[in-house]
């Protein structure tokens, strides 16, 4: 027995306080991190703004659709006029294709799973495996006139550079 237990003996709360204090989580407040910003200690970390937030006009919508999924609904595309029907391949744009596709800045294919119909895409951005995919069942993966159109801007350079002239 510690000297402390001993010391204990015929204490009825054993330094507990009155016999109130250690029932439930009351006499702490609560448990866990309840009421942190009511009670006598302030816990300050979690409080307030953190981080850094782009401005939306720099931020990128990127839409993705499996490749997988315009495969198996392009029948489901042309019927709905989405898509049109040359020989055995579909050929359509997958921004018309996506939902909000017009409404985001990009649309991206990805690649994953399988590709069983000649399906001829154009989008902003095809993954490897996507291209690879579309390619090795007959199709063709096109790039949108509005990602040609972006890829040949310049980069954007500071005045400074342009000023040297």
């Amino acid at each position: 027995m510690t000297s402390k237990k001993r010391r204990q003996r015929g204490s009825r709360t054993h330094g507990g306080g009155t016999h109130k204090n250690r029932r439930g989580a009351g006499h702490r407040g609560g448990r866990g991190a309840a009421g942190r910003s009511k009670h006598e200690y302030h816990n300050y970390g979690p409080l307030g703004k953190h981080g850094f937030k782009r401005p939306e006009d720099a931020q990128t919508e990127v839409l993705e659709v499996k490749v997988q999924k315009l495969d198996e609904d392009a029948a489901l595309y042309a019927a709905d006029g989405l898509a049109e029907e040359d020989g055995d391949a579909y050929v359509f744009d997958a921004r018309d294709v996506v939902e909000d596709g017009h409404e985001a800045d990009v649309v991206k294919v990805l690649g994953g799973g399988q590709v069983r119909r000649e399906l001829r895409v154009t989008a902003d951005a095809f993954t490897a495996g996507a291209v690879e995919l579309i390619e090795e069942a007959g199709g063709e993966a096109t790039l949108s006139e509005r990602a040609e159109a972006a890829a040949d801007e310049p980069e954007n350079t500071s005045d400074d550079e342009n000023d040297e002239a």
